[in-house]
């Protein structure tokens, strides 16, 4: 390489390097203050990164004169491939297995039922309120998708919002539902998308169905292989009699490989690594050194709250991202009506199916002891 080439390399690797840092710093600054604001009633780890990624968004807005603020960007794949594995996977590994059990029949109705009952209500909701706004030009498939888009719920802010020690029945509903949405959602869009309107009838809602049941039970499977495999391997060869370290990056990369199988084969990689998790945590975690029980969780639940606190911090930066509210060329009273329309819709499209399927989940598990019945404050 030439003398000037080897210049340019380093000027281009600087240039990346300080924003970089200056990222990591500011996620430094959230670690500290999550901590001084633990006890604090109104505030979590979340919005006060969420807070500090705003705070730190208008700096950089301000200094850069109104042409940025971000520190830096991230394309997509960097969130689903490196930050969302970790944070379901420590998820599944440390939930509470006999909790989500006893509850599945709940999370199946919340993640399967209620996604459908939700998409119907925001599709028909937004068809008849948008054009009144002005918003006209979406069709039937636009509408569809975005019903899809919005009945689907993020596991990352329930983890955040809710702890599992503290309300366990409500968390382990809430996440459960956001697993099994995952594939109900991916499901429902990909139809969408391949919906032909003049051909709507009842084998396109049987196939609907059949993808789900496909997708679900292949997302599934894929996981339980591959955590008892991991098991397996760990049990036979007795892989921590010459090396901790050994074993507990076979269960990060066994676990991180049954993720990108389930992307690759176009499956749902959250469901896969969540049983993935739950299998891990109930069976290979038994057949590692007792110093590797300790370190797993350690290092899991550390991964898991990086990723959540760089995901929501830059949450905050973009919230004041002026390219992208330049895409916008909606006035401000439409904009402003459009939004308020589909946080209302979504509020409705989940209060109409989580009161009644909550009611028939109750009756169902009427004779069963109460730890299972969901009491009206939790269903708000």
């Amino acid at each position: 390489m030439s003398a000037s080439g080897f210049a340019i390399n380093l000027v281009r690797d600087h240039a990346q390097v300080v924003p970089i840092s200056v990222f990591v710093a500011v996620l430094c600054l959230c670690l500290i203050i999550g901590h001084l604001v633990e006890e604090n009633r109104w505030l979590n780890e979340s919005t006060t990164a969420i807070i500090i990624g705003c705070i730190t968004g208008t700096i950089i807005f301000l200094l850069s004169k109104g042409k940025s603020s971000h520190i830096l960007r991230f394309n997509e794949e960097l969130f689903f491939i490196y930050l969302l594995p970790p944070i379901i996977f420590n998820a599944g590994f440390q939930v509470k297995k006999k909790r989500f059990f006893q509850n599945f029949l709940t999370i199946m109705l919340f993640g399967v039922i209620g996604v459908f009952i939700s998409t119907s209500i925001i599709t028909a909701g937004s068809w008849w309120l948008f054009p009144r706004f002005g918003f006209t030009g979406l069709s039937a498939q636009d509408y569809l998708a975005i019903g899809t888009i919005f009945s689907s719920t993020d596991t990352v802010c329930t983890l955040q919002v809710l702890h599992q020690d503290e309300t366990p029945l409500l968390y382990s509903l809430v996440f459960g539902e956001g697993v099994v949405n995952d594939a109900t959602s991916v499901v429902l869009f990909n139809a969408v998308q391949k919906l032909d309107e003049s051909k709507l009838n009842g084998w396109a809602a049987l196939r609907v169905l059949l993808d789900f049941l496909y997708l679900f039970s292949t997302s599934t499977a894929l996981g339980v292989v591959a955590g008892l495999l991991t098991a397996y391997t760990l049990k036979t060869l007795y892989i921590g009699r010459h090396s901790t370290v050994r074993e507990i990056a076979l269960m990060v990369l066994m676990a991180y490989l049954s993720y990108m199988l389930a992307e690759l084969f176009h499956l749902s990689g959250i469901l896969t690594v969540f049983f993935c998790g739950i299998l891990m945590s109930h069976y290979a975690w038994h057949d590692v050194t007792q110093s590797s029980r300790i370190t797993t969780r350690h290092i899991f639940a550390t991964m898991s709250f990086t990723a959540e606190t760089f995901i929501f911090l830059y949450v905050g930066i973009d919230a004041l991202d002026i390219e992208k509210w330049k895409l916008s060329k909606l006035s401000f009273r439409t904009s402003v009506g459009i939004y308020s329309t589909v946080v209302l819709l979504i509020l409705l499209g989940r209060a109409a199916f989580v009161f009644p399927l909550t009611a028939f989940s109750n009756y169902v598990h009427r004779r069963a002891d109460r730890l299972s019945s969901v009491s009206f404050k939790h269903q708000v």
